[in-house]
């Protein structure tokens, strides 16, 4: 075989190989930029990072609906804000709980507090930890763009037990629906009896 054969014939090779390199670089290098977004909540229980999934696959549909131009520009803002500020609320509660728990959140802006409240409460009065209308627990404001107030839902369970404190009543959960029924305590004492010995 010529000199000149094996060189034609090693040349395809060497394409070849040159190919795999630069596939295996860039496979390489993707693999880098997905292991950096998955490792960002690795240390984050199964729900918290279910949670912020789901904040990232609300912001997937704003997308798609905008590039669509189903959407006005306002919305899409507002909406990707609010997105942002939820999820730096629940990355906040995680950092400072270190528990793997979440409750419902709620951003909204001042103009948006009669969605969640019939007679909104004025932001001044506003203080962290506080309880709205045994509903909303005020967990603190985010910047995102603009203002948004979080708020966590109360659970039904969360919500009967403060209306027992609030109206002196023993609370108990409706088992049909998971609505607050209150029941005015009722203190039965078993009455003692003497049995003969």
């Amino acid at each position: 075989m010529s000199l000149e054969k094996t060189c034609i014939m090693a040349k395809p090779r060497l394409q070849y190989s040159y190919l795999s390199a630069v596939l295996l670089a860039v496979f390489c290098v993707a693999s880098a930029a997905s292991g950096q977004t998955v490792s960002e909540y690795d240390q984050f229980g199964p729900v918290v990072r279910a949670y912020l999934g789901y904040l990232r696959n609300e912001q997937n549909v704003v997308d798609d609906r905008a590039s669509r131009h189903e959407v006005d520009r306002g919305y899409y803002r507002r909406n990707s804000n609010r997105i942002r500020a939820l999820r730096q609320m629940a990355v906040r509660i995680a950092d400072e709980s270190r528990n793997d728990y979440l409750p419902e959140l709620e951003a909204v802006t001042v103009g948006e507090f009669r969605t969640i409240f019939d007679s909104p409460p004025s932001t001044r009065m506003l203080r962290v930890g506080e309880v709205f209308r045994t509903t909303f627990r005020y967990l603190g404001s985010v910047r995102s763009g603009e203002l948004f107030y979080v708020f966590a839902r109360l659970d039904p369970y969360e919500q009967a037990e403060l209306m027992g404190k609030i109206h002196g009543t023993e609370a108990a959960i409706n088992p049909e629906g998971a609505n607050p029924i209150l029941r005015s305590r009722e203190v039965t004492r078993a009455r003692r009896v003497n049995t003969p010995e």
